[in-house]
Parts: C-alpha cells; sequence; structure tokens
C-alpha cells in the first residue's frame, strides 16, 4: 500500500530513514497538501458552483426542516425564489437529460449539478434504493420532472443525453434480490441503449470497479480484464456490469452510438443510505450510535475513497468528452479498512471500540484506480482530500441523526 511517510537523514547522508504516519496524520497532511475545497466543477462546462451551495441542498433537505405546508408551497408556488438558483440558459443551448437512478445517492447529486448547470432533468427511478426527499428540492420546477419507473420496462422519452445510473450498488441491496440486480445491469441497459438509438442520445454508463473482481494487478488499468467469481454472492453485480458494458460497446459498433463508460471506484459522501453496507456509512453511524466499528477480517484489505463532488464532476466531463474507452474514476490515496475505522473513530467518538468479525466471502483484497486515462482523456482527478469527505460525510449523518 501507498502509504504516507516522513523522510528523516543523517547529517552525513548515509542513511535514510521512513517513519510511517498514523493514519490520522497522513490524513492531515494530505488535507493540508491539497487546500480545502471551496468551489466544484468546471467553468469550461458551465458546472463551476460554490461548495456551500450544494451543502445547502443536502444538509437542508433534511426530514422534519420544512414544515408539510412549506413542502407544498415550495411545489405550488410558481416563483422560483423557491428553488435553487439556476443558470438561465437559451432554447437552443438548454439540454434535457435523463437521469436514471437519479434518487439515489450518486444519481441525486448528480441531478443537482445538471440542475444548477440550467438543464431540463427527467429522473427515472423506481425508489427500490433511491429515496424522493434526496430530489424533492427539485419537485415543481419547470426543468425538472420525476417519473416512478423501473428501467427493466421500456421507456418513451426525447432526450439529448442519457445517464444511466439505476441498479442496487451496495451488497445488503444487491444480495437481497440478485436476479432483480442482473435483470436490472441488463435488460435496463437494453432498454436505455435502445432509447440512446431511437433519439440519437449520447450515452454514459456508470459501470464500476468491482468488474475488475479481486485484482491481481495492481493498480488497475482499464486495459485490466479482471478477476471475477462469475457464481460468488457479489456476481450478480459484478457480472451484471461486465454485461452491461459488453452490450454498451456492441450497441456503439453496430448502431454507431455515441457512448462512454466510467468505471466507478469506492465513493463515499451525504445522502449513503445509512444501511447500505458500506464501509464508511457503516462505520460512521456505529460512531455516532456509540457502537463498536465492525471490521470483517483482520482489517488489511485496502479500498481507494474518493468524494461525492469529484465523482460528479467525473461524470460530466467524461460525458463532454471524447472518450469512448472506459475510464476509471476513483482516488488513488489508499488505505487499509482499519485505518479507515480509526480516523472515522478518532473523528466522531474515541471512545467506541473496534472489533473484528469474520471475513465476508470474495471481499477484494486490494483496490486502487490507476486514473492515468481521466487525466489525459478528461483533464480530472480527485481535489477533495479524504479528510475533508470524511468531515462533511460525518456532519451530515450527525444532522440527519438530530432530526430523526
Amino acid at each position: 500500500m501507498d502509504s504516507a511517510e516522513l523522510e528523516t537523514s543523517s547529517h552525513g547522508g548515509a542513511s535514510t530513514e521512513r517513519v510511517p504516519l498514523s493514519p490520522k496524520t497522513a490524513l492531515s497532511q494530505d488535507a493540508t497538501k491539497k487546500g480545502r475545497v471551496v468551489y466544484v466543477g468546471h467553468d469550461k462546462f458551465g458546472t463551476r458552483v460554490p461548495l456551500d451551495e450544494l451543502r445547502k441542498l443536502y444538509l437542508n433537505e433534511l426530514p422534519g426542516r420544512v414544515t408539510d405546508q412549506e413542502r407544498r408551497t415550495i411545489i405550488y408556488d410558481g416563483s422560483l425564489k423557491k428553488y435553487p438558483p439556476v443558470r438561465l440558459l437559451r432554447n437552443c443551448d438548454r439540454k434535457r437529460i435523463l437521469v436514471t437512478g437519479g434518487a439515489g445517492f450518486v444519481g441525486s447529486h448528480l441531478v443537482d449539478r445538471l440542475m444548477i448547470m440550467g438543464n431540463e432533468v427527467v429522473v427515472l427511478d423506481n425508489f427500490f434504493t433511491g429515496r424522493k426527499n434526496n430530489i424533492e428540492h427539485w419537485l415543481g420546477h419547470p426543468n425538472f420532472e420525476l417519473v416512478r419507473h423501473d428501467v427493466v420496462d421500456p421507456f418513451m422519452i426525447e432526450v439529448d443525453e442519457i445517464y444511466h445510473l439505476a441498479c442496487p450498488a451496495s451488497p445488503p441491496h444487491y444480495q437481497y434480490n440478485p436476479i432483480k440486480t442482473v435483470k436490472t445491469s441488463v435488460m435496463g441497459t437494453i432498454n436505455m441503449l435502445g432509447l440512446a438509438k431511437r433519439t440519437k442520445a449520447k450515452f454514459l454508463l456508470t459501470s464500476t470497479s468491482e468488474i475488475y473482481g479481486d485484482p491481481k494487478e495492481h493498480p488497475q488499468k482499464e486495459t485490466y480484464w479482471g478477476h471475477v467469481n462469475p457464481i460468488g454472492p457479489r456476481a450478480c453485480y459484478d457480472e451484471g456490469k461486465r454485461v452491461a458494458e459488453t452490450l454498451t460497446y456492441a450497441y456503439a459498433k453496430q448502431e454507431k452510438l455515441d457512448v462512454r463508460v466510467a468505471r466507478i471506484f469506492n465513493t463515499f459522501g451525504p445522502r449513503m443510505n445509512e444501511n447500505d453496507g458500506r464501509v464508511v456509512s457503516n462505520f460512521i453511524i456505529q460512531a455516532l450510535r456509540r457502537e463498536d466499528l465492525t471490521v470483517y477480517g483482520e482489517g488489511d484489505q485496502t479500498r481507494s475513497f474518493q468524494y461525492i463532488h469529484d465523482l460528479v464532476d467525473g461524470l460530466i466531463q467524461l460525458m463532454h468528452s471524447k472518450a469512448h474507452e472506459p475510464v476509471n474514476l476513483g482516488n488513488p490515496d489508499e488505505y487499509t479498512i482499519m485505518e479507515f475505522a480509526e480516523i472515522i473513530r478518532d473523528t466522531v467518538n474515541k471512545e467506541v471500540r473496534i472489533v473484528n468479525l469474520p471475513s465476508t466471502t470474495d471481499d477484494p483484497q486490494r483496490r486502487r484506480p490507476d486514473i492515468t486515462r481521466a487525466k489525459n482523456f478528461l483533464d480530472w482527478s480527485p481535489k477533495f482530500s479524504v479528510m475533508q469527505g470524511i468531515e462533511e460525510t460525518v456532519e451530515y449523518f450527525s444532522k440527519l441523526a438530530n432530526d430523526l
């Protein structure tokens, strides 16, 4: 694992000693090196926005913060002053964009950015894992439409771009209904590709680092074919996404579709489902509840965690790029699960214990993206330090706990 280290040399120059830093110190130095992010997005694509404007959307939308009467006023009052500010574009410049899974964790943040850019956005979600309160601040806006629909069934609409995110992405969700997960990845992708073919829309598939399985190559480049168990407990998601990529490129070759594929690595941030079984949300919720932090195995498995706003930047820049090959979107900084548990314990509640439980089946030992292609094709790399992301995610879950 690449860990932050201090170098100290003797005056004679004969030896160099490397002193490993504690996880907390390493993250603090990472945050200092990167600096605190106050703007997200890119001027080139009209996506630049103050971070505080986005924070208002997910810190003020929590249960109990808006009365039913106020919500009805927001929805039905024709005044746009009731909504977050958006850019005003000419009709010829405004795009009509479909986001499947747009009420989910990643999708809702993408919707926020696309709306603020001044686009018309249609959200398609069956609410299996998505939540309406993630996007309710846009309900009633003339540029926004929410449709409850399952992508497994065909859907007809006229759009310019399609961001296809719909699919359960956390182990408890996709393992709860593995058949549904496979059908969403296969039939849902076929339906959305068919829609892109009919409307001549640009198409972006959100794939996953899980297609690399338990990788033998480290870090993972997009050219790596992966090491996946096709019948294991994670196969419904891993193999489903591999088929979705195959379908996407088959349509690109045969039907001349304009496609892009993003392979997303571990992502965290506000609006994560508190019960989705992912490492970051699990640790934060357990610490806030003063429960033991549960680490499966010895905790020496490594992951690379990116903050949600970096991922959204990458998705939008990928859609605007000419990159038609798969592109890794992730943070190449790598930490062990035990290090992350210690960091969150020290940040939230130093009194809780960290306990080890038996390892889960097919849990990858190492996961780290090679983002050379993203840097070269998209001019993209993560801006947020992991520490800033953790602090903002802890703030979100703390407010959520106080409001429940």
